[in-house]
C-alpha cells in the first residue's frame, strides 16, 4: 500500500496482498476473527512527524502497533488514545486552534479537538488516563527519530463498542532543532510546570476510521482535505485470513480492473440504419 498525496487529498494506491502500508506493521499480529484498524498519524507543530497505527481487537483485548518517524531523536514520547466513549464527536486539530497565537499548539489548545485522554499508551504498568504523563513508562524515539511500539491490553466495553470514535496523538516537538526537550523552545508545560512544553505539545495525530474486519467499504474512500498538517489519509479496512492480513483495497482494485475486462469485452451492435427508431431519423 503507497500512499501518494495529490494536491489537499490522499490518494491511496494498492499492492500485493499481506502488504501494509510504510512502516512495517504486519499481519500475524492481528487476532483472527477480531476487528482490526489502520489509520495513519499527521504531523502537528510542523514538527515532521508521521506515521502508522494497527488497532486490533479481539473480545476486549486491544493490540496497538506504532511505528511512526520525525520524532524527537533519543526523547520520550506521551502517546495516547483520545476521544469519546459516549458518542461526543472529536477530530485531530490542526493550526487554527493555536488559540495564543504563539506559534505552538499546546495539548491543552488541541484537547478542544481531539478530546480527554482514554487510555495511555504507555510500555509498562497502568494505561488509564492517570498515566498520561508518564514519560519514564513511554516509549523513547531511536537516534534516528523513528519510534516503534507494541502492545496488548484489556479494556472497557465502552473502548470495544466504540474504538472508531478514539484516535491517536503523539507528542513531544522540536521547535528549537537542538535535538532535545528543553524550556529553551516553548517554555514550561502548561500540564506540569516541572516538563517543558516541547514535551507535551502534540506532534501527530491519527483519526480511527478503519471498517471492521471482512466487510468492504461503502462508496469512495475516505481522505482528508485542509491543511498539510491537518491533513489525514484514509483508513485502509483489512481482512484477516489465517493469520495473514489482506488489503481490502487490494482485492477491491483487482475487482475493478476485472470488470473493465470484462466491460471491453462484450461487443457493441453496429447500427445498419434499419432498426426501428420509432418515427425518428
Amino acid at each position: 500500500m503507497i500512499v501518494k498525496r495529490a494536491g489537499r487529498h490522499v490518494v491511496l494506491a494498492a499492492v500485493p496482498a499481506a502488504v501494509f502500508l510504510t512502516l512495517g506493521l504486519s499481519g500475524p499480529a492481528l487476532a483472527q476473527g477480531g476487528k482490526a484498524y489502520q489509520i495513519d498519524l499527521a504531523q502537528l507543530n510542523e514538527s515532521g512527524s508521521r506515521g502508522t497505527v494497527m488497532l486490533s481487537l479481539k473480545g476486549n483485548q486491544l493490540t496497538v502497533q506504532i511505528e511512526s518517524e520525525g520524532m524527537v531523536p533519543g526523547q520520550p514520547s506521551a502517546q495516547h488514545l483520545h476521544g469519546s466513549t459516549k458518542g461526543h464527536d472529536f477530530k485531530c486539530p490542526d493550526a487554527t486552534d493555536d488559540t495564543n497565537r504563539d506559534g505552538v499548539l499546546s495539548n491543552t489548545e488541541a484537547t478542544h479537538d481531539y478530546g480527554d485522554i482514554n487510555i495511555s499508551l504507555t510500555t509498562t504498568g497502568d494505561t488509564t488516563p492517570a498515566s498520561g504523563l508518564a514519560v519514564e513508562r513511554m516509549p523513547k524515539a531511536d537516534p534516528k527519530g523513528r519510534l516503534s511500539y507494541k502492545r496488548t491490553m484489556t479494556v472497557s466495553q465502552d473502548v470495544v463498542e466504540h474504538i472508531k470514535d478514539l484516535h491517536v496523538v503523539q507528542h513531544g516537538i522540536d521547535r528549537n532543532k537542538n535535538g532535545k526537550y528543553d524550556f529553551e523552545g516553548a517554555g514550561k508545560s502548561e500540564l506540569d510546570a516541572k516538563l517543558p512544553q516541547e514535551a507535551t505539545a502534540p506532534t501527530n495525530c491519527g483519526e480511527v476510521k478503519g471498517a471492521a474486519v471482512g466487510s468492504l467499504p461503502v462508496g469512495a474512500i475516505e481522505t482528508g482535505g485542509g491543511s498539510p498538517e491537518s491533513t489525514q489519509s484514509a483508513s485502509v479496512p483489512v481482512t484477516v485470513r489465517d493469520g495473514v492480513a489482506i488489503s481490502v483495497l487490494a482485492v477491491a482494485a483487482g475487482a475493478v480492473a476485472l470488470s473493465r475486462k470484462r466491460a471491453s469485452a462484450v461487443p457493441v451492435p453496429v447500427r445498419t440504419g434499419r432498426e426501428n427508431t420509432g418515427g425518428r431519423a
